[in-house]
């Protein structure tokens, strides 16, 4: 069953909805809204159990999280958007563009992988899940998974921002953080789906991202019949976030071409 998302809305124009990374919610997307909102209408909802959604009693799903975007998609009177995920989000964009493939003008896939996880990274995922249902906070994730979601860059120069990171990841529930987990260890993106990925496809990547690399994001640009790879100079995982402006630009620049290719 699907779940009413909270959601900010700003701007007017061709729609931008930003799907949030794990462990965040949508405030990660404040510079999105500062910067874009003036010349899109963005979108950026809080995914089940996140920031202001609440996580409801069905099983772990990708699959119905991208269900709960298009029912959000129905509500607030969206046709056709340009849908952008970083990491989880990514997913989440990936399943909406199969799953309902007419709401989807084009994707932005920042942080991303093809494929379902390795068998360590599955484990690792329940594990974590197991650990924040028993202990009913996120330590495990500020230990183990925030020192891999900035780069170097950002570690050294921008204290604010990693205080950021790590505050947004204080706040998230415990018990949606272990949902999400299970949801991510469930999936499995194969080389088919990704071909049936036919929309316009630019896919972002940190250049000292160690969680998604390089390598990664070529790898699904390729496997994509309509995709670009773009690398975003000493970010780490949380590109939009470590380089907004960068990010915002080249966002910016790719939605406003869809829009005009479309009139």
């Amino acid at each position: 069953m699907t779940v009413r998302l909270y959601a900010r809305d700003l701007g007017t124009g061709t729609p931008l909805v930003l799907l949030h990374a794990f462990p965040l919610s949508s405030a990660m997307w404040l510079a999105q809204r500062e910067g874009l909102a003036g010349r899109f209408r963005v979108i950026t909802p809080d995914l089940r159990g996140f920031g202001g959604s609440v996580l409801g009693a069905d099983e772990p799903s990708i699959d119905l999280m991208a269900d709960d975007v298009a029912m959000l998609f129905r509500r607030l009177g969206i046709g056709r958007a340009v849908v952008g995920g970083l990491s989880m989000g990514g997913h989440v964009a990936m399943a909406l563009c199969l799953r309902h493939p007419d709401l989807v003008l084009g994707l932005v896939l920042a942080g991303a992988k093809a494929g379902g996880d390795p068998e360590p990274v599955r484990r690792s995922r329940l594990r974590q899940a197991e650990i924040l249902e028993r202990d009913g906070d996120v330590g495990v994730l500020v230990d183990e998974l925030l020192p891999d979601l900035v780069g170097p860059t950002t570690l050294r120069q921008r204290a604010m921002v990693y205080g950021r990171v790590r505050g947004l990841i204080q706040a998230t529930p415990a018990r949606a953080a272990a949902w999400a987990q299970r949801a991510m260890a469930a999936r499995a993106e194969t080389a088919e789906t990704l071909r049936e990925l036919r929309v316009p496809t630019l896919v972002m990547v940190g250049a000292e991202d160690a969680l998604a690399t390089e390598e990664d994001a070529r790898a699904l640009a390729e496997a994509m019949p309509n995709a670009e790879p773009m690398v975003i100079p000493r970010a780490g995982h949380l590109c939009a976030v470590e380089q907004p402006e960068l990010f915002n630009q080249t966002v910016a620049e790719f939605a406003a071409a869809l829009a005009r290719a479309t009139k």
